[in-house]
């Protein structure tokens, strides 16, 4: 027999095999994705208040929960990042519904999903403690004109003074 047919009938044998699967990598990446998702799941129980504004402070002990959020700035007011109105346009004016700010609402509680029959949809204001209660009185009154009747009031929240 020559030394040629038995190294064909070897490299017949071994290419029927295929090699095992390295599961050493696959397994780095689902650790990584498992703790990304584990640190990400925790960090949703707060919002994050903007630079530009400072929250007055409050012992509270609920969180707010993921919602329509109104930003009043000093210069504007903001519904979910868009700016709708003018603070001092809104200030100086004379109506107590703001028209703007109840249409972005009108238009969000339109697109609002997850939402049970029964619930009501709720708003988070977040406001520098120097606006005027005036101002945040109207943008309370447009809220509550385009539906949303449960409105929180975003601040930071202090440890409580009896213990």
């Amino acid at each position: 027999m020559r030394p040629d047919t038995r190294r064909i009938k070897r490299m017949r044998r071994n290419r029927n095999k295929t090699p095992g699967m390295n599961l050493t990598s696959l397994m780095d990446v689902f650790t990584i994705l498992v703790f990304f998702l584990l640190t990400n799941s925790a960090s949703n129980g707060a919002l994050e208040a903007p630079k530009a504004i400072k929250l007055p402070s409050s012992v509270v002990e609920t969180k707010p929960q993921e919602t329509v959020v109104v930003l009043v700035t000093p210069e504007n007011i903001l519904v979910q990042g868009n700016v709708v109105a003018d603070t001092a346009d809104v200030i100086a004016g004379n109506e107590i519904v703001v028209e703007s700010i109840k249409r972005e609402l009108l238009i969000h509680r339109s697109r609002s999903l997850g939402l049970d029959a029964d619930e009501e949809p709720e708003v988070n204001l977040l406001a520098d403690r120097k606006i005027p209660f005036s101002l945040l009185k109207k943008i309370m009154s447009s809220c509550t004109s385009a539906g949303y009747s449960k409105i929180s009031l975003a601040v930071i929240q202090k440890s409580s003074q009896g213990s």
